[in-house]
């Protein structure tokens, strides 16, 4: 009976101090929560305070976007966007501009400026392009290149940019305006020049197949300047040239300079040296100038070439893939790449019955700029209107099917 009076008169105690405790937990749980717990709710609160800034920073002005788009499914396709609004009201047969940029497009650098972003590039293995940010750079048709422009050549209608104005490193598009200093020189093209020590690259130690003392014909070696980007053909090119290579480089700047190249600078005829820069539209204009010239569209394109050096025969391929599939018609080209400039690519090619002319610099990935090429490519054919049958029809096959 004692323990009974004890049970009535301490357990409302005892439950009550239960439930105070209980109610207690979460206030005094958050007050030993671990050092490390806190420093983690730090760092999430100070990232979600941060990231408005930093989407700010990176806002993309679209001039022109290819059309209103309304809700649409989710896909993998870069072009199923541009596909819905071909279909939702632009007119048949004609492309709508798209141009799209960084709030901070980079400028030409001083030389020490240049300098610096190459020791930089060189230190972390990123290009300029990486370095001053323009891959954040959205577009529809998802380019891995941060800079790109595609131009009706006949026009000069601009159908496509993306940082069209960004001054980047341009690697071995250099040889283009090599190219077009040398044809315009009219030195004899069957004269033998011969690889010295001059020649190997001190400045990325790039191997060569081209060894110290070979002869080949100065045509020749435009040739593999052109086909393979052989950087000693090109600098032996500038080396023989009159007054040395003082001089021929000295000619490529006021080639450039007659052309309205205003964003272009060249040190050296084989685009090593990272300051050799130029923007997407200097280079279309290069492109649309060096295209009237025959025989530097004929060794551009050329698949492959062999040359005899000493008592081998040696085969040289293009560097540039496209130029060996059928689905292509390429009147000119020229590939680029050092660590610095990324992959570049620029060429000429009739697709759906124009002429265009497209610059691709910066590009991330080994064959990235050709892929870039491919979804220009299909975005321009799509566009076209399809061809019809004699009773008026289109047919199944001339319909232009977007893929990814």
């Amino acid at each position: 009976m004692f323990v009974s009076k004890l049970k009535q008169l301490y357990l409302p105690m005892v439950m009550g101090l239960a439930l105070s405790l209980t109610l207690s937990l979460p206030s005094q749980a958050k007050a030993v929560q671990p050092s490390s717990q806190k420093a983690k709710s730090a760092k999430s609160a100070k990232a979600t305070k941060a990231a408005p800034a930093k989407t700010a920073a990176r806002k993309v002005s679209v001039a022109k976007p290819v059309a209103r788009r309304g809700k649409q499914r989710a896909s993998t396709s870069p072009l199923r966007g541009i596909e819905s609004a071909r279909l939702s009201g632009a007119e048949p047969g004609k492309l709508m501009p798209v141009s799209v940029r960084a709030d901070n497009v980079p400028v030409k650098a001083s030389a020490a400026g240049s300098a610096t972003l190459a020791a930089a590039s060189g230190a972390s293995g990123s290009s300029f392009g990486q370095l001053y940010g323009l891959h954040h750079t959205s577009d529809p048709l998802e380019l891995k290149s941060s800079v790109a422009l595609v131009m009706d050549q006949d026009t000069n209608e601009v159908v496509f940019a993306k940082n069209s104005e960004a001054v980047l490193p341009i690697a071995s598009l250099t040889k283009l305006m090599t190219a077009m200093v040398m044809v315009e020189a009219h030195l004899p093209m069957d004269e033998t020049v011969s690889i010295t020590a001059d020649d190997v690259d001190t400045e990325k130690n790039s191997s060569s197949r081209l060894n110290v003392g070979v002869s080949l014909t100065r045509g020749e070696l435009l040739h593999l300047a052109l086909m393979s980007s052989e950087n000693r053909a090109a600098h032996a090119l500038g080396r023989t040239y009159p007054g040395g290579m003082p001089v021929f480089v000295a000619a490529m700047n006021a080639k450039a300079r007659v052309l309205g190249m205003s964003d272009t600078r060249y040190v050296d005829p084989t685009g090593l040296n990272s300051q050799n820069q130029s923007s997407a539209k200097d280079l279309a204009a290069l492109v649309k100038a060096a295209y009237q010239q025959p025989l530097i569209r004929e060794l551009s394109t050329s698949p492959e070439h062999a040359v005899r050096l000493g008592a081998r025969q040696v085969q040289f391929r293009n560097t540039n893939s496209l130029v060996r599939n059928p689905a292509w018609d390429i009147g000119l080209q020229k590939t680029g790449y050092i660590v610095e400039a990324g992959r570049c690519l620029v060429m000429q090619a009739r697709m759906a019955g124009r002429k265009f002319i497209m610059v691709f610099l910066d590009s991330t990935g080994k064959y990235s700029r050709q892929a870039d090429a491919e979804r220009v490519r299909r975005w321009i054919e799509n566009a076209a209107p399809a061809r019809s049958n004699d009773n008026g029809t289109v047919s199944a096959t001339q319909r232009v099917k977007v893929t990814s």
